[in-house]
């Protein structure tokens, strides 16, 4: 199932994607996180509510927010999780490449989330070296602690797509990402997520970002460094993974700021990223008076 959230006069709305229609699932759950929370049951309703549902509406009528609007916590990132990545980071920073054992954790602000085709503003007195990173994201189904790489996957609610928008400049005066990583609204996410059940093999999904149409990342999920079984091993270790919680795996290279000479995004820029299977997602950078 392709579940979404979407503005319903005025109201971010939960709602499943069937053929080219959505059906509202408000009679199922008022949101999404709580949709998730109700487990099997809930998602057994909104199957029986969507085979059964006479009114649908048009998916081209519709505008679509990020499939969890408000998350309850910051969103989990990997860092440095693909090898090509790792090495460009390193290279374009003039240090010596590192392979590390452990993987790289950080966070995104809650802020940050925006939708899957909003504008996203960029300003240049905060940064002027705004990146894109396109990542597949999953989303956890049920609390999690102590997961073996045996029953990983079965606390992963879905997938979906999401650009991990850096400020390179930002992250590199800190010291640390956080900083660089939460401006708000850099974090568009979506167009839905895409339940487990009906995704064979995540690893075997393929990743792209274009810029302007022109290709900048093109790779695929079973190149990173740390999957996703080992990283909610990891995670799950140290911490109780929550329902609703968005973690997104890190980007393959390609980045603007390891390219040669760097390119940065600038008011007027499209960004799309897709991956197959999941979906795609594309956003304008404006000047912030534009938003």
């Amino acid at each position: 199932m392709n579940l979404l959230t979407y503005d319903h006069d005025g109201r971010p709305t939960p709602g499943l994607l069937r053929h080219d229609a959505i059906v509202d699932l408000s009679p199922v759950a008022p949101d999404l996180l709580s949709l998730i929370d109700g487990g099997a049951a809930a998602l057994a309703h909104a199957r029986a509510l969507a085979e059964t549902a006479a009114d649908a509406l048009p998916l081209a009528e519709a505008r679509l927010l990020a499939p969890i609007p408000t998350p309850r916590r910051n969103v989990i990132c990997l860092g440095k999780n693909y090898v090509e990545h790792a090495r460009e980071s390193y290279e374009a920073r003039g240090e010596q490449v590192v392979t590390s054992e452990y993987p790289v954790i950080f966070t995104k602000a809650t802020t940050t989330i925006s939708g899957p085709y909003d504008d996203i503003a960029i300003d240049d007195d905060v940064s002027a070296q705004m990146d894109y990173e396109a990542e597949l994201a999953f989303i956890i189904g049920r609390p999690t602690r102590h997961a073996g790489r045996a029953e990983a996957l079965s606390a992963v609610f879905g997938y979906t797509v999401l650009n991990d928008v850096t400020a390179r400049d930002l992250q590199t005066l800190h010291k640390q990402f956080h900083i660089g990583k939460s401006l708000d609204g850099c974090c568009p996410i979506g167009p839905w997520i895409v339940t487990a059940d009906a995704v064979a093999d995540p690893h075997a999904l393929c990743i792209t970002c274009r810029v302007n149409g022109e290709l900048r990342q093109d790779s695929a999920a079973e190149t990173m460094t740390f999957d996703i079984l080992t990283i909610i091993e990891i995670l799950s270790r140290t911490m109780t993974l929550l329902p609703g919680d968005i973690i997104a795996t890190g980007t393959p290279s390609g980045v603007g700021f390891a390219r040669k000479p760097p390119v940065f995004l600038r008011p007027g820029d499209v960004v799309e990223c897709e991956i197959d299977g999941i979906g795609a997602i594309r956003n304008r950078f404006v000047a912030p008076s534009m938003t």
